[in-house]
């Protein structure tokens, strides 16, 4: 069975939201599913899954959360080695750069050798419309479709 970490960092709750919404998507398939903040994960067992999927808000103008920048800086000295990597998170567009820790996630995934799914998932505030969760759940079932086409070419090239 293919292992999925959902891990995030939320102060509010609205990114603990989305990442309930995103696991609950998720258990449709057969998936053993980890849902865990970001502070409680060893980094070092990253690559034990076969998905992870990494949800923040952004804090101020633009930064990592306090609570994401170990884990962010530790994550960074990886080799992640084609791993199926997702991010996701809450923002205030009432802030310059909405939602901004989600892209530095995702470069940082990238530099570190994960395979990146190039969707990611910014919600408003906390995801309290059904318009939300939809987004929500559509973004959870990309990632899988994506990451089970990435998986089908890799083994048609080996």
């Amino acid at each position: 069975m293919a292992k999925a970490l959902i891990t995030y960092a939320s102060m509010s709750g609205n990114t603990e939201d989305i990442a309930v919404i995103i696991r609950d998507a998720l258990q449709e398939y057969e998936l053993d599913i980890d849902c865990i903040e970001i502070e409680d994960v060893d980094v070092t067992a990253l690559t034990s899954y076969d998905y992870v999927l990494i949800g923040t808000y952004t804090w101020g103008d633009g930064d990592l959360p306090y609570e994401a920048e170990d884990f962010f800086e530790a994550v960074k000295q990886l080799q992640l080695n084609g791993l199926k990597t997702a991010c996701f998170g809450s923002g205030d567009y009432s802030y310059p750069k909405f939602c901004e820790a989600v892209n530095l996630f995702s470069s940082m995934l990238q530099e570190a050798g994960a395979a990146v799914y190039q969707e990611t998932l910014k919600i408003e505030l906390a995801p309290e419309t059904d318009e939300d969760a939809e987004s929500c759940r559509a973004f959870a079932k990309g990632f899988l479709a994506w990451a089970d086409y990435m998986n089908k070419e890799k083994s048609h090239v080996s």
